[in-house]
């Protein structure tokens, strides 16, 4: 039996990752610092066949405790947050790429065959995009001015609109937050690493995960889990801009069989690879979803038509290469989805922190 390191194992995708994993037969060593703003009582949701070691992911003596007798890592351990990253940029630095060093350190010289590492859609900035000849664009970027006048939408230099098209793994990074430069940064490190050291690794570039277990008080996390908590407490969802930009949604079930199957598939490694549901969705009608599924369509989104610094308008998966590469394919699409997801919220506490995060940006110029 394989034993299998999940670092930050005790998050919302670890513990699926972790229960995926011993549902198939691995043997699942966690290690996760637990820090309050993310997990809550997450530790007693842990799966009881999981060894738990509580510690730091920049934490040396962890780590090389966490790594004995191991053959494969998947390395979940991060700090989360577009919005918060840009004023505690330290923190996320010292966690995200830090911790990826440190771990990396201390794999050289062991028996370890595979690392996964949990990269993000971020470190696109905005998604692809078409000219209206259909010509593809390796960079499309809002300027800081029209934003703040409310022209939403990435126009060509000289002013058409642009079509926005599913994002595949060949469209140039750009980087907009910390949070996404943290993540490249991370993805890399294993990457050259791996080649470096002849460990196989794979990228798994994640799109916008929900479902069940997420921090529901942490405005930092998810964008369903943020509305979620909003609607628990009778306030209406709180939407950057105009609400018309677009994501992907993929549930978290999804996610954690594409960490197995990257562990697995031996066409995978060296790869960077896109994990989301392939389609695209309205922010206000995700809402609006929502809302109905927890029986409060009379709360209507507050819709503010301002933006927060990092955002980007659209971005949206193209899955082909994780078809390809891992057999992945997605079997919980969101609008079939939110059921179990509100079932959950209901039996859940959820303390809005949606205005503190609102007003913490705020205070440092992060809104326009």
């Amino acid at each position: 039996m394989a034993r299998i390191l999940v670092t930050g194992g005790c998050g919302f995708i670890g513990r699926h990752v972790t229960e995926e994993l011993l549902d198939n037969g691995y043997d699942v060593r966690v290690l996760d610092a637990m820090i309050d703003q993310v997990h809550g009582d997450a530790e007693a949701r842990l799966p009881e066949a999981a060894e738990l070691l509580r510690g730091d992911v920049r934490d040396r003596h962890a780590v090389e405790k966490a790594l004995d007798g191991v053959d494969g890592v998947i390395h979940l351990a991060a700090e989360v947050g577009v919005g918060q990253s840009m004023y505690e940029i330290a923190r996320y630095v010292g966690g995200n790429d830090l911790g990826t060093a440190v771990l990396l350190e201390a794999m050289i010289g062991r028996p370890i065959s595979r690392i996964v590492v949990a990269s993000s859609m971020s470190v696109y900035g905005e998604g692809r995009y078409t000219t209206p000849d259909g010509e593809p664009l390796a960079f499309v970027r809002r300027r800081p001015e029209q934003v703040k006048l409310g022209q939403w939408d990435p126009r060509s230099p000289d002013g058409r609109a642009l079509s926005c098209v599913p994002t595949d793994e060949e469209k140039p990074v750009d980087l907009a937050s910390i949070y996404a430069l943290t993540k490249y940064a991370q993805e890399r490190q294993v990457l050259i690493f791996a080649e470096a050291y002849g460990v196989d690794a794979v990228a798994l570039r994640l799109f916008n995960v929900f479902g069940a277990g997420q921090a529901l008080s942490n405005p930092y996390t998810g964008v369903l889990a943020n509305f979620a908590a909003r609607l628990a407490n009778h306030q209406p969802p709180m939407i950057f801009e105009d609400g018309n930009q677009r994501r992907d949604f993929v549930h978290v079930r999804d996610v954690a069989r594409a960490f197995r199957l990257a562990l697995e598939k031996p066409a995978a490694s060296g790869h960077v690879i896109n994990i989301g549901s392939g389609r695209a969705y309205a922010i206000k009608d995700v809402a609006s979803l929502l809302a109905d599924a927890m029986g409060l369509p009379e709360i209507m989104p507050d819709i503010m038509n301002k933006a927060r610094s990092g955002d980007i308008r659209n971005c949206f998966a193209d899955i082909s290469k994780a078809r390809e590469l891992l057999g992945f394919e997605p079997a919980h699409p969101l609008e079939t989805s939110l059921g179990p997801f509100v079932d959950w919220v209901r039996t859940t506490g959820a303390i809005d922190r949606a205005a503190e995060m609102k007003r913490q940006l705020e205070e440092r110029g992060l809104v326009s």
